[in-house]
């Protein structure tokens, strides 16, 4: 079944999408220094899914969206982000264990109005990868459940 969306619809989603993703991937990574983190972002790349279903409809796009692949996903980062929050358990629930250690996220933070370099949030950035993966996934299978629901229906 053809999509009803024109060339022109198409050829935009195909421009926008991927500016799309990267934006949402941005927001999520920089959601310990600016306002945004994974919920935000992961809605922003969600929509970019939403758009390719709009633009394309789902026999568009058959091996792109798979929603038993969403599903395990959004329990992956569902699981990642309780885990880093039973990781410091020894001192506090979600206790910050990276801050200020020199490692992967853990720089020190320098006094004064600088918002701080990308890699001194500690656990926070990975906390938002798991919020982010979480919501871009539940978003993106329930616009595709509402897909296939709007199809069955069509059919019958």
């Amino acid at each position: 079944m053809k999509s009803g969306m024109s060339i022109i619809v198409r050829t935009v989603t195909r421009l926008v999408y991927g500016l799309a993703l990267v934006y949402g991937f941005y927001v999520i990574m920089h959601g310990h220094l600016t306002p945004g983190g994974g919920f935000q972002g992961g809605a922003v790349v969600a929509s970019a899914f939403a758009l390719l279903l709009v633009a394309f409809g789902s026999a568009g796009i058959k091996g792109l969206l798979n929603a038993h692949l969403l599903q395990t996903l959004e329990e992956l980062g569902a699981l990642a982000f309780l885990g880093l929050g039973f990781a410091g358990i020894g001192t506090a629930f979600f206790y910050n264990l990276l801050a200020n250690t020199g490692s992967c996220f853990g720089a020190t933070v320098a006094l004064g109005p600088n918002v701080g370099p990308l890699d001194t949030g500690g656990i926070l950035p990975l906390m938002n990868w798991a919020v982010g993966l979480k919501v871009m996934t539940g978003i993106a299978a329930v616009v595709l459940a509402m897909l296939i629901g709007a199809r069955q229906e069509e059919a019958e």
